[in-house]
Order: C-alpha cells, then structure tokens, then sequence
C-alpha cells in the first residue's frame, strides 16, 4: 500500500475528488495548509506598493491506495490538479506498513 500526499490549490478539490471516486477511492482525508515552494511565494502589488506574500493557501489530499492502484490514482491527481502555471503543488508517496479499519478491526488490503 501506498499513502498519497498532494499539495494542492483549493479550487482543484473538486475535480481531483471526482477523478478518485471514479476509480473506486472515496475515502480521504483534506486538511487545509499553507507553504510555499521554490519561488518563495508571490508578489502581489496593492496601488504603488508591492508586498510579498510567503504561504500560500493550499489543501493537502491524503488517500491510501494498493500499489496496483498508484499510477492511474497519480495520473488521476495530475489531471485534476494540473493547470501549468507556478504553484499547482506537488505530490509525495509514502510506503505504508500496515493499516487498521478501527470499526471492524479489518487489517491491510481490507482496511483501504
């Protein structure tokens, strides 16, 4: 099994949500959050002044997938995330061990 992490913008939620649930995937988790990548944030000009803005908002998309389900659940992410510009996120995959359904105490594959 596999944990996905994608950092991404908030309006993109709804169409990576869509793309999972086709695939079978409607359990995840989204947690609001705020960063930056290389660019160091954005500048934003407000009359003659510009000012500097560090983190961004943004929304982490957790989901657990078996590892036969990783590359169309990633080409999924990317589609739905992807607009070309600067700030469209990243994502981060995470070996996962083990994992527990705590309502009916089913482990592993059972559990996703």
């Amino acid at each position: 099994m596999k944990k996905i992490e994608a950092i991404i913008r908030e309006e993109k939620l709804l169409p990576i949500k869509k793309s999972l649930e086709d695939l079978g995937y409607f359990g995840m988790t989204i947690t609001e959050v705020g960063g930056r990548g290389k660019e160091k944030g954005i500048a934003l000009k407000w009359g003659t002044k510009e000012f500097r803005v560090d983190f961004l908002p943004k929304l982490k998309v957790e989901v657990v997938v078996l590892d036969e389900d990783l590359p169309p659940v990633l080409n999924a992410i990317v589609r739905g995330a992807r607009t070309g510009e600067t700030g469209d996120g990243k994502i981060f995959i995470v070996p996962v061990e083990d994992a527990i359904r705590i309502r009916t105490g089913d482990s592993g594959n059972n559990a996703v």
